[in-house]
Parts: structure tokens; C-alpha cells; sequence
């Protein structure tokens, strides 16, 4: 039965999709403790522990398309019980890993751990947009994505005492010690895991049907209009997934080195679990500034925002890089409060026009957040050569870029008419 737009039976939904948009941020920022804490088991470079980001966000990459293509086939609802236990699954192989003391065990593990994750983006995403009034979307999607925020400033200060306070006694012990202090944690997450899934298998959800019509039948009418065959032909959309390619890096690789820098005795000399704690302020920056970035935008040009916010990381990457000690700390704490509005402004930018292109636009998009497999790895090589530190040159140039795409890049070729808008989805009751 078709439900009608704003039902009240959405609430149920929507908490229970919450629950997960907080999960996966909490897990993806405890890669920002793994990182310091595995390099110093396994005494590693730091081109060698950036392959936790590597493999992590490289399961964007590799998933996002054939996550797609599962949904469709089984359903919103069953692919993200699919996405919750491959997650957990990924969790459970973390005992085993640490029980081997194998560097690559933990890589494998968190690669299925990620794409886990993949698939419960690609399927929980659109699946909020559409549970409720269309003009209430981006509304629900940024609370939703508040909470992710929220996981992701609880995840280090939950690394930092159950990891990094746990190693730390042992720091002088064999390594196998050492690694055991991340069994409990992720097993803890997979249970976790396990029991949202069963929740969600119980609980009745409102099920997504597209509405009648085809996209070829919009693709020949848009063609007409704006002659572009090829969702590739939109150049604002190409420079958007540039754009998603260099936030996701920089947020991910200033994460990512921030325990280690903060360490450095010409930094702040830092414990790692004091390192971790702080940590967290950079990422719960992100959740303050997202809702603060909502209600600006009500009033100010999303674009406008987005290329102050970028100009203001470049001048704070800056000092830091120039002034160092615990100004540089400061300094790049801060960037997180900037980065808030930056994906999903990005993201809608980029799709803006894309008429019935729009869902292959935003499977680009998704796709781009390789960005965070990519940038992390190359600031790692440079940290190697030219020290932490002078590392952050590379998120600096992300920066820029963001800069280019939020002023102009982002501008429809002058003369480009609109595609016309595809039909909205329908959302019927379970």
C-alpha cells in the first residue's frame, strides 16, 4: 500500500537507520587509533600504516558498484542486513588477526569490514531521503549524518581507553600482547552489529519502489534539450568528484596523523592515549559545524560557505605548518570544524541538473570517496621523507582545490539548460 508523504509511521525507520549512520562513524574513526597503534607494533613507516586507510577506503572503491546492483536485486531493507553482518564479520576476523600478529590478516579484515560499511552507505543513504516529504530531505539526511558525526567523536576517545590505555602498559612487552588489546573492542562491535541486524530483520520497514516510467524515456527527452548522451559530459559533476576526492583525502589523512604529530616532543609531546582523546575534538568539530552550517544555509549561498570554509583550512594549515608546537595541534584540530558542510554541499553541488543522470552521478560521487584510500598514502610518503609535519602539505593542496571547485568549478557551462528532474521513488508500506 502506498503510504503517504510525512507519515507519522517513519519515526520507527528513521531511528533505527540513525542507529546505523552512528555505528559506521564510530568505526571509521577508530582506524585513526589503529593507525599509531599498529605502526608500533609491527614498527612500521608511515607509508606502511597508512594501508589501514588504504584498504579501508579503497572498499569504496571496489564495492560501490556491485553493492548497487545487490540492492536492487534483494531490497533496501535485506542490503543493509547484508552490509551489518559482512561489517561484523570484518570485526570477528580482528581476533584472529591480533592472535597471528599478521599485518596483511589485519588489513584483509579490515577491508571486509569496510565493505560491509560500503554497502550499508550505499543502501541507507537514499533509503532516508525518501522516508518522509521530499522538502524535508536534506533536512532528515544531515541529522541522520549529524549522528554519523556523533560516532565519529565518540570512536577515538573508545580507541583511546580500550587500545591505546590497554597497550600501553604492555608497550614494553612481545607484541603479541600488545595486539590482543584490539580483540575485545571489535568483538564488542560485532556483536554489536550482529544485533542490529537481527533487529532490523524483525522490525518492519516501509519498502522503496520506483515509480513508473524509464530512464531511457527521460535520457531521449534530455537529449533533446541539452544534447549530452554521457553523465560524463557534465563537467561541474566531474569536477565535484574531484572535489569529493580531495575532502575525503585531507579529512581522512589530517585524521589519520594527528595522534603521531600531536606526539612529536616539538608538538605537544602528547601520550597516545592523551593524543586519541584530543582527537576526538577534531572530529566532534565536524558535528558542531554541521549543524551550524545548516542553518547558515538557509540564508547564505551553499558555495559561498563552502569556499570560505576551504580557504580558512588553507590559512589554518598554514600556521600550523609555519608556527609548529602546540599552535600546529590547534591549528589542525580546528580544520574539523570547518570541514562539516564540505561533502554534502560538494555532493549536491555536483548533482545539481543532472536530471535522470543523477543516480549514475552519484554512484561517481560515492566512488570518489577513494579519495580517502589515495591522499593518506601520499602524505604518508612524504611524512617518511620530509617529516610529519611538512606531511601536511597534501591536505593543503585538497584545500586549494576545494577553493577552485566552491568559487567556480562548480558553475553549469554557461548556456547548459537543466535536464528535466527524474521521477521521485515511491515509497510503499511493508
Amino acid at each position: 500500500m502506498q503510504a503517504t508523504a510525512g507519515s507519522h509511521q517513519y519515526g520507527k525507520a528513521l531511528t533505527v537507520l540513525t542507529s546505523l549512520f552512528f555505528m559506521w562513524g564510530l568505526i571509521t574513526s577508530l582506524n585513526d587509533i589503529l593507525i599509531p597503534h599498529l605502526k608500533a607494533i609491527f614498527s612500521l613507516t608511515y607509508l606502511q600504516a597508512a594501508l589501514i586507510q588504504f584498504c579501508f577506503f579503497t572498499a569504496y572503491f571496489v564495492v560501490s558498484f556491485p553493492a548497487g546492483f545487490i540492492i536492487r536485486k534483494i531490497g533496501y531493507k535485506r542490503g543493509i542486513v547484508l552490509g551489518l553482518v559482512t561489517a561484523g564479520l570484518g570485526c570477528l576476523l580482528f581476533y584472529p588477526a591480533a592472535g597471528a600478529q599478521s599485518y596483511p590478516f589485519f588489513l584483509s579484515a579490515l577491508f571486509i569490514l569496510a565493505g560491509g560499511i560500503t554497502i550499508l552507505q550505499v543502501a541507507a543513504n537514499p533509503y532516508v531521503t525518501v522516508l518522509g516529504r521530499p522538502e524535508t530531505a536534506s533536512s532528515r539526511l544531515n541529522l541522520t549524518q549529524a549522528f554519523n558525526s556523533l560516532g565519529a567523536t565518540l570512536g577515538p576517545l573508545l580507541g583511546a581507553v580500550t587500545i591505546l590505555a590497554v597497550a600501553a602498559p604492555a608497550a614494553g612487552a612481545q607484541a603479541s600482547a600488545q595486539a590482543a588489546a584490539v580483540q575485545t573492542p571489535y568483538l564488542v562491535l560485532a556483536g554489536l552489529l550482529f544485533l542490529l541486524a537481527l533487529i532490523i530483520g524483525m522490525v518492519q520497514l516501509p519498502v522503496i519502489k520506483e515509480a513508473e516510467g524509464t530512464d531511457e524515456v527521460a535520457r531521449a527527452q534530455e537529449e533533446r534539450v541539452h544534447g549530452k548522451k554521457s553523465v560524463w559530459e557534465f563537467r561541474h559533476l566531474v569536477l565535484g568528484a574531484l572535489g569529493i576526492f580531495a575532502y575525503v583525502g585531507a579529512e581522512v589523512g589530517i585524521g589519520s596523523f594527528l595522534v603521531s604529530l600531536m606526539g612529536q616532543p616539538q608538538i605537544a609531546g602528547l601520550s597516545p592515549e592523551s593524543a586519541g582523546k584530543y582527537l576526538s575534538i577534531y572530529w566532534g568539530a565536524a558535528m558542531v559545524g554541521r549543524f551550524a552550517g545548516s542553518a547558515l544555509m538557509t540564508r547564505i549561498n551553499p558555495a559561498r560557505i563552502l569556499t570560505v570554509n576551504a580557504l580558512i583550512n588553507v590559512v589554518l594549515i598554514t600556521a600550523a605548518m609555519l608556527v609548529g608546537g602546540k599552535t600546529a595541534m590547534w591549528a589542525l584540530i580546528a580544520v574539523g570544524l570547518f570541514n562539516s558542510i564540505m561533502f554534502p554541499t560538494i555532493f549536491s553541488l555536483a548533482l545539481k541538473g543532472l536530471g535522470s543522470f543523477t543516480s549514475e552521478g552519484s554512484g561517481i560521487l560515492c566512488m570518489a570517496i577513494v579519495g580517502g584510500a589515495i591522499v593518506p598514502v601520499v602524505q604518508a610518503a612524504l611524512a617518511d621523507h620530509l617529516g610529519i609535519l611538512a606531511s601536511f602539505a597534501v591536505p593543503l593542496v585538497c584545500y586549494l582545490y576545494i577553493v577552485h571547485f566552491g568559487a567556480r568549478g562548480h558553475r553549469e557551462l554557461v548556456g547548459q539548460k537543466k535536464p528535466a528532474d527524474r521521477r521521485a521513488p515511491v515509497v510503499q508500506g511493508a
